[in-house]
């Protein structure tokens, strides 16, 4: 089956320096796919890059199968749905509102409809007409996120989904985004925190300096070894009844 997002030998400098360093990477349809990796690793620009919003400098972005450079941005539209890092939101519409944009090609008063529909998913019913300025950071986290989920799109791109979210809310999100894999989404998500990523995707690609230097199931890719390298880390994963737990420590020459 083509891959919903794929990146080839992918190569990005800024600087002068590669950022992404010869990086290849693939997600399925039903697949939820984390990327962890320290800060300055490279994840947000494999995200972007891998959405044609940053430029390659090497090697080939595909969108179903298709080069992103060939897709206009309707087409890019229609394959994919972004919820990027950043969590700026111009003006004070009603979580409705800002919800319904992922709904951008549907009637009017259908994607009102399945606005309202996300915003419950999210834990916002109730709030639907409140201003997304006027909500705590959390509450416009999770308007955003139901911006995301209400587009349906057969790709769904997040860049650190559980930032800002209190625990009971990062597990809300994931949870949803795992019902989003069932229903035969690719699910593609940057992640800080090692142990949900490790509990909530079916497989981790670690990033450390620009490079892939693991790619498998979570418990291959955090391997002991692995969270030295990339993390600065001692430990290893331990299972817990409620899924895999990070026990780890920072080992006493700091960060790699």
């Amino acid at each position: 089956m083509t891959p919903a997002l794929e990146l080839r030998d992918a190569v990005v400098h800024r600087a002068g320096r590669p950022v992404l360093d010869h990086v290849g990477l693939a997600a399925a349809r039903g697949e939820l796919l984390g990327v962890v990796g320290a800060n300055g690793a490279g994840k947000t620009t494999l995200l972007r890059a891998a959405l044609g919003l940053a430029a390659l400098d090497a090697g080939q972005a595909l969108l179903g199968g298709r080069p992103v450079r060939e897709l206009s941005e309707a087409e890019r539209a229609a394959l994919c749905a972004y919820l990027p890092q950043e969590r700026r939101v111009g003006w004070n519409l009603p979580a409705w509102r800002v919800a319904s944009l992922g709904a951008f090609d549907r009637p009017p008063a259908v994607a009102r409809e399945m606005a309202y529909a996300a915003l419950a998913r999210v834990g916002l019913a109730g709030l639907e007409s409140r201003g997304v300025l006027d909500m705590s950071g959390g509450e416009r986290a999770r308007a955003l996120l139901a911006r995301l989920l209400v587009s349906g799109a057969p790709l769904l791109v997040a860049d650190e989904p559980a930032a800002g979210l209190d625990p009971d809310a990062q597990l809300l999100a994931l949870d949803l985004f795992r019902e989003e894999a069932t229903r035969g989404a690719a699910v593609v998500m940057t992640l800080h925190d090692l142990g949900l990523a490790a509990r909530a995707c079916d497989r981790l690609v670690v990033l450390h300096g620009g490079r892939v230097v693991a790619d498998g199931l979570p418990a291959e890719a955090l391997r002991p070894e692995v969270l030295a390298q990339a993390f600065g880390l001692e430990g290893a994963l331990q299972a817990s009844p409620h899924g895999p737990v990070l026990a780890a420590g920072r080992r006493p020459s700091g960060r790699p």
